[in-house]
């Protein structure tokens, strides 16, 4: 069912502790902080509470595709992005795979909305902005969504449903232009294919309600196999448990290659790292271009000589090991959709890439997925496992932080002094930021390296 509005109180209720995260199965939320029933929660850092300034919103919606993840992972605390730029910032769960994106639809028209519910709590949330977050100091007329990797495909979702429109005012995609296929004829098959897995028909879902969590789980699971197969790791589309294209609570598929047209006034800032979720070299220290060049005619074969040329175009001083590491995966797809965004929209549209590698030794090692994340939200503190606690961190933190806090305020990143001026992106272009330890402007610096490896329509 779609969210309903939380009960009132009257009195102050005291919040000292996150609120429970979505039901899911992963070993590091264990079963005692789940809870599908009494999920809802928002958490905000703010410096100022009833004092009649209007700072502009953060709202952060988490990575883990649409299956997984919650809103309390220290590197995304709001406190350090609260107290640097004076924002408030706010985060949310909701409800995540297959209790948040089961299609019934086919059952009834009490079940129209349920493909979507779970982008539909998000929408909730910033409904809940919009009335009370003047409370925290926060303008609801100045709201900037923000997400990675599954929360980066989160807010380019948000882009495309109508219900968010007028609730959000900009909006950055870190890591997130994956492809979900789901329509709403293949969401709805699967729906129904899951009630033939429990041996329901269309006329008793209702007793949905009594199946156990990890059976229905366990039923989508063998559903999704019948018809689509395994998914297969470091794919660009998804099939599944995701927000489904119904043409009313979602309008389009984002990233197809662009957003839809009710989002087309939103500034908008993208990108990507390096190696995001790359099996990566980093760890063979001594590994030499031969070795390297071995192992990449395996997959270009008489075309590894080209294929070395492009990269020592793109990046020119590189070294074996990168040529073994780079993405192939998200920045494809990040240029894509940035030159649709830029030809679909006159809005302000600026993207970055993440080159900086971590040094961290258990570490994986490189610009991996993700890193992106304590840099830019200023918490390299509480994220020393990836970034370590370093000067060098620390440096580039500040620029990151400072950028994503100039655009969240502005709708622009750039930062005088701290930054070479950063141009919107165009497809002619290609201006990208580049992060790392001197950061710069490349101009469509690896187009024809991404073109060359992953072809996109």
């Amino acid at each position: 069912m779609p969210p309903q509005d939380p009960d009132a109180w009257d009195s102050v209720r005291e919040c000292n502790d996150f609120g429970p995260v979505a039901r899911q199965i992963v070993p590091w939320y264990p079963d005692s902080v789940q809870n599908e029933k009494e999920l809802f929660s928002v958490n905000v850092w703010t410096q100022g509470v009833n004092d009649g300034q209007k700072r502009p919103v953060l709202l952060w919606l988490h990575g883990g595709g649409f299956h997984t993840g919650a809103s309390n992972d220290p590197m995304t605390y709001g406190e350090a992005m609260a107290r640097k730029g004076d924002i408030v910032m706010v985060s949310v769960n909701h409800r995540l795979n297959i209790l948040g994106f089961l299609d019934l639809s086919a059952c009834g028209e009490k079940y129209a909305q349920s493909a979507n519910v779970g982008m539909l709590d998000i929408v909730k949330a910033l409904e809940w902005i919009q009335k009370n977050i003047e409370d925290f100091g926060g303008n609801p007329a100045d709201v900037t969504i923000v997400g990675e990797s599954g929360g980066g495909g989160k807010v380019g979702t948000i882009m495309c449903m109508p219900a968010a429109k007028g609730m959000f005012h900009k909006a950055i995609i870190q890591s997130g232009t994956l492809l979900n296929t789901m329509t709403k004829e293949t969401s709805q098959e699967l729906g129904l294919a899951v009630l033939e897995q429990l041996g329901l028909t269309p006329e008793e879902v209702e007793k949905l309600d009594t199946i156990p969590y990890l059976d229905l789980v366990k039923a989508g699971n063998e559903a999704i196999a019948k018809i689509s197969g395994p998914w297969k790791p470091g794919s660009p589309t998804m099939f599944g448990f995701a927000p489904s294209a119904d043409g009313v609570v979602l309008l389009q598929q984002p990233f197809s290659p662009g957003f839809a047209g009710i989002s087309k006034e939103i500034p908008l800032m993208m990108g990507s790292t390096l190696n995001e979720m790359m099996p990566v070299a980093y760890g063979e220290k001594e590994l030499t271009m031969d070795q390297a060049r071995e192992r990449l005619v395996k997959v270009y074969g008489d075309k590894t000589d080209q294929y070395i040329d492009l990269f020592a175009r793109a990046y020119p001083d590189y070294t074996p090991q990168d040529l073994l590491s780079i993405d192939t995966v998200f920045r494809p797809y990040t240029i894509r959709t940035a030159d649709a965004r830029a030809q679909e929209s006159s809005a302000p549209l600026y993207v970055y890439f993440l080159a900086w590698k971590s040094q961290v030794d258990n570490a994986s090692k490189g610009s991996f997925h993700g890193l992106d994340i304590p840099l830019a939200f200023h918490n390299v503190d509480l994220r020393e496992d990836w970034t370590g606690n370093t000067e060098e961190a620390w440096l580039l933190s500040d620029k990151m932080s400072s950028a994503w806090l100039s655009f969240v305020k502005t709708g622009n990143p750039n930062v005088e002094g701290l930054l070479p001026e950063w141009e919107p992106y165009s497809a002619e272009n290609g201006a990208t930021m580049y992060f790392d330890n001197e950061c710069r402007i490349v101009n469509n610096h690896d187009r024809e390296l991404m073109r060359f490896m992953v072809p996109v329509e």
